[in-house]
């Protein structure tokens, strides 16, 4: 009963078009004032416990290192050698732009980040090259949504703090799982280009490809810096974050060239206002989170599951249902901060490996970043092509149909997400 009530009011808010961080903390505060003898200061503590984490702090910093390699040159030069790569074969360009936007995300952390950054850029060239608007905006609408999945990754970090699951053990469960997804979403670009012959690329020389490569390589050796770092325990994801965000800034400043130093104040307010609005998001979360909790909804939900002879494969389909549901109107941080605390214990009674879990939920938050009405690579793809949403929609579905594919797979196959960080020894 009281569950109904929490989402009754939740949804009651968010329906008047509130954003979700107010609708959270106003959900929370109604249901404590009217329906508990919670006492204030135990909401206040739990407040300033819940995000008085080290993990958090990995946030702001990737979110700045995502700004500056933004802003710089970084983005260009990753297309030109992704280009020099594979730009001769069938839609080459569209090919460039799944490796642009694969090595990108594995230095922005970002989704929204890698969709401007590479497709800014390499839409205007792949209209210029004969390729459709549509066919370009597809490709870089859904290789846009690797951001969050190939790390490092916000929304990985956001499960880490809503479930307390090792942030450097999902980065590593994220790698496998997210050069397959490119492959998939690289295999359905080279399919339809073939069908439909798109344009083809002159093939680079190997001196041109040399030359791609040294230009991008100060780029491409943030991805060494973060993952190295990590892999070889020379420091924890939040201190590479901050390595991250002062090379990028070294990077675009002083090696490319590419920002001056009197636009770093600007990025830096830019930043700090994402991360502010997120941090918002992440403490209202924190008190929601308390009060399920506290009212025993996951236990309660679990009982039920396990009572009624619920098992693994019926659980995750639920889940993916629900999360899928979820993104018609929520964002991804919003949806991992809200879901994972009431699904996470029930997961964990099923013996579902927590880092599972957590790829499981970014590969459905890739899905609903990608999907009408608030996915929120469709919004920003919307701006850089000029095209309403349900043109975008047509445009995406094919890659769109393989992404949903590929999350059967992950879903119902743990080795593909968990076979990396057991190698490593991270996961036993």
């Amino acid at each position: 009963m009281n569950a109904a009530i929490i989402f009754g009011i939740l949804l009651a808010l968010m329906l008047t078009g509130m954003p979700i961080s107010i609708s959270l903390g106003l959900t929370v505060l109604s249901f404590l004032f009217t329906m508990t003898q919670v006492p204030l200061e135990s909401v206040a503590l739990k407040l300033f416990t819940g995000i008085e984490k080290f993990e958090i702090m990995a946030i702001p910093f990737f979110i700045l290192a995502g700004n500056f390699l933004t802003h710089g040159g970084v983005a260009k030069r990753m297309i030109n050698f992704a280009t020099s790569m594979v730009g001769h074969w069938y839609g080459g360009l569209g090919l460039a732009g799944v490796l642009a936007c694969a090595l990108f995300a594995a230095v922005s952390g970002s989704s929204p980040a890698t969709v401007v950054a590479i497709g800014s850029i390499l839409l205007p060239a792949m209209v210029r090259a004969g390729f459709p608007n549509k066919f370009g905006a597809g490709i870089i609408t859904t290789a846009g949504a690797l951001g969050i999945l190939i790390p490092p990754s916000i929304v990985m970090v956001m499960y880490s703090v809503a479930t307390n699951t090792s942030v450097g053990a999902l980065f590593m469960a994220g790698v496998v799982p997210g050069l397959a997804l490119a492959g998939v979403l690289g295999g359905v670009t080279w399919y339809r280009a073939k069908k439909f012959d798109y344009p083809r690329q002159p093939k680079a020389s190997a001196a041109e490809r040399i030359k791609a490569f040294k230009e991008s390589v100060w780029g491409l050796l943030l991805i060494v810096v973060v993952m190295g770092g990590i892999y070889t325990g020379m420091f924890t994801p939040t201190e590479a974050a901050a390595m991250s965000a002062m090379y990028a800034f070294f990077v675009a400043v002083f090696i490319y060239k590419d920002m001056p130093l009197k636009d770093v104040p600007k990025v830096l307010l830019n930043s700090a206002n994402m991360s502010a609005m997120l941090l918002y998001i992440i403490t209202n979360a924190v008190l929601f989170s308390f009060i399920m909790t506290n009212e025993n909804i996951p236990q309660a939900l679990a009982e039920w599951m396990l009572g009624n002879g619920l098992g693994v494969i019926a659980f995750l389909l639920a889940v993916n249902v629900l999360l899928l549901l979820a993104g018609n109107f929520m964002e991804p941080s919003s949806i991992v901060l809200i879901f994972a605390p009431i699904l996470f214990p029930v997961a964990m009674k099923l013996g579902i490996d927590p880092v599972h879990f957590g790829i499981i939920m970014v590969v459905n938050m890739e899905v609903g970043m990608c999907h009408p009405p608030v996915g929120l690579n469709l919004y920003v793809a919307s701006g850089i092509t000029k095209m309403g949403i349900t043109e975008l929609t047509v445009a995406v579905w094919p890659w769109l149909l393989s992404m949903l594919v590929f999350l059967g797979l992950v879903t119902y196959w743990p080795g593909l997400s968990l076979w990396f960080p057991r190698w490593l020894g991270m996961i036993s």
